[in-house]
């Protein structure tokens, strides 16, 4: 049961929570994940290691591209077509890949209000100011129960709450459920991605009518977002709009072997 933070209970209990986490950090500091620097759940000099995005980039799935493009082959291939467009925070490697694994698998899940200023940052940028609709809800692409038992948390979950919260949008946790148990999608390729997660994703009633963002950690292919997405579209979802912490580097380019395709990336 949550706590109303107007009420003196909810106060007491939010101001005794913050204590005992400042006690148990004095005791067990916590460690940076990438450069485990005592002190910080990311300390500043890797926070600014994150690469962000460069501006060549797919207008409509965000992927890494040559050149900036309209569309590129996947797109033009009809693989996102129930998402109107997908942006990433950052590129997948080195400091922000440390700390997504930390943050993933080792149950550092104080690193979720870190992580999120990412998103807040892209999110605040073109194109996100002009859409034709206001975003309704913020949707965490879901775990199955299975899995959800075995980590304890859902990742992209903490991670929305943290950015919904600081951007002032409403989140929407159970608007989309996955019904289907699958594999993890690492270590498969493109085609194997899209049938595993092939009919894992069933939308609630609620979507009807609403423009809602899909948010994940990390877009490799895009099969997750588009069989969320198409769940969405299917339950009359009017607009659905993906957001990823990071983008892991495909096959289309590898922008940290070019480092002209990192041209006109905003630092952090």
């Amino acid at each position: 049961m949550s706590h109303d933070m107007n009420h003196p209970m909810g106060t007491l209990a939010t101001t005794l929570n913050a204590l005992m986490h400042a006690g148990l950090d004095f005791i067990f500091p916590p460690a940076c994940a990438s450069c485990q620097t005592l002190g910080w759940d990311l300390c500043p000099t890797c926070a600014q290691a994150v690469e962000p995005m460069p501006a060549t980039i797919c207008a409509h799935c965000g992927r890494v591209s040559p050149r900036a493009i309209v569309q590129c082959p996947l797109c033009r291939a009809g693989a996102f077509h129930a998402l109107e467009m997908i942006r990433s925070a950052a590129l997948f490697h080195s400091t922000l890949r440390a700390a997504i694994h930390a943050f993933k698998y080792t149950g550092q899940t104080a690193l979720a209000a870190p992580l999120a200023r990412y998103l807040v940052t892209i999110y605040a940028q073109a194109p996100w100011r002009d859409l034709p609709h206001p975003i309704d809800a913020v949707v965490p692409v879901p775990l199955h129960a299975t899995r959800l038992a075995q980590r304890g948390y859902n990742q992209s979950e903490l991670l929305a709450h943290a950015f919904s919260r600081q951007m002032a949008l409403p989140l929407a946790p159970h608007w989309i459920e996955r019904v289907r148990w699958t594999r993890q999608q690492v270590g498969l390729d493109v085609a194997a991605r899209q049938a595993n997660v092939a009919a894992a994703f069933v939308a609630t009633p609620a979507v009807q009518g609403k423009t809602i963002l899909l948010l994940d950690d990390v877009f490799t292919t895009g099969a997750t977002l588009q069989a969320c997405a198409q769940a969405a579209r299917l339950a009359g979802a009017r607009q659905v709009y993906g957001i990823t912490l990071a983008a892991a580097l495909g096959t289309q380019a590898d922008t940290q072997s070019d480092p002209n395709m990192r041209a006109g990336a905003p630092r952090f």
